[in-house]
């Protein structure tokens, strides 16, 4: 495993491929009108709000954790990746911004779906479930208490927001107004799967995911192609297994590998004098926050690579 480089990367600039667009953390390139350059930059984004201060190394760690769930998940479903080098399609003195954090990948016709799957009882679906004894209209047992594994995996899908907006939580028959049945019961039973089975390889390294989700785009055939990120902290909550028990049995959420301890920090801090409203511009991230969220990205990429 290549250790991150030191310096951040907050925003790439690539001048000799057209940029197609800016996310909350990664750069699209246009190569030719068949591929796209995606660049995973160190900017972290919570509550759908980037932050000003980028995490170092945050953008090659997401990216090898990414390319280590295509490769294990891949007989499930076809992903975006060509193969090919990102560095073979930029010139000389841009590869420096490439090396370590892209991904060189077909170009898809992108759903419009965020394909969540759910494990366990955390943060805004603990919260809806105290009130509904639900979590994105899919009634759950009574008696479910904070960081409780779910009796099996719900899918609960959002619609995509453009940049800045926040994705919104839609029922399954939605996503078949949509797309069609055929295809929405493609995506959910696609998305079960692999979190079913990225879920059994994580517990084995010693990690709980406790929901995370999937982007599929189509080709221009129609097939279903898992696209974008794929189980990285950016998108899926990571727990520490030796940590779980003693958090369910106080009713607080477990420690975690992913942005929720910036997501904590930020439920506290002010902008002006008060409370910050998820709304930018985001407050100052300290420091010492921002080592502690690139160490528990290093750490979940480790246990996830180490080998027994």
């Amino acid at each position: 495993m290549s250790q991150p480089s030191i310096s951040a990367l907050h925003t790439s600039h690539i001048a000799s491929l057209p940029l197609l667009a800016r996310g909350k953390v990664r750069d699209n390139y246009a190569v030719g009108d068949d591929r796209i350059l995606m660049v995973a930059s160190d900017r972290l984004s919570a509550f759908d709000v980037i932050m000003g201060e980028p995490i170092p190394g945050k953008g090659e760690l997401l990216t090898q954790m990414a390319l280590f769930w295509f490769d294990k998940l891949g007989h499930i479903c076809p992903n975006h990746l060509t193969g090919e080098a990102p560095e073979s399609v930029v010139q000389p003195e841009e590869v420096a911004q490439v090396r370590g954090r892209s991904m060189l990948v077909k170009r898809l016709q992108p759903i419009m779906i965020e394909a969540v799957v759910r494990g366990y009882l955390a943060g805004s679906g603990w919260q809806e479930y105290q009130a509904s004894q639900s979590v994105c209209g899919v009634p759950l047992p009574p008696g479910l208490s904070n960081a409780a594994k779910l009796p099996q995996p719900i899918y609960t899908p959002a619609a995509k927001a453009q940049v800045g907006d926040h994705d919104e939580n839609i029922p399954y028959e939605r996503t078949v107004e949509m797309v069609g049945e055929p295809l929405a019961a493609q995506i959910r039973d696609a998305a079960l799967r692999l979190y079913q089975e990225a879920a059994a390889i994580a517990l084995e390294k010693g990690m709980i995911i406790a929901d995370t989700k999937f982007e599929f785009g189509l080709t221009e055939d129609g097939q279903l192609v898992l696209m974008d990120e794929v189980l990285t902290p950016d998108s899926s909550r990571y727990w520490p297994v030796e940590g779980y028990a003693d958090a369910l049995a106080k009713g607080e959420n477990p420690p975690s590998f992913d942005k929720q301890f910036v997501r904590d920090w930020l439920a506290q801090a002010q902008v002006n004098g008060k409370p910050w409203d998820k709304n930018p511009p985001a407050p100052r991230v300290p420091q010492d926050v921002i080592q502690k969220t690139a160490d528990k990205y290093r750490e979940a990429l480790q246990r996830l690579t180490a080998t027994a």
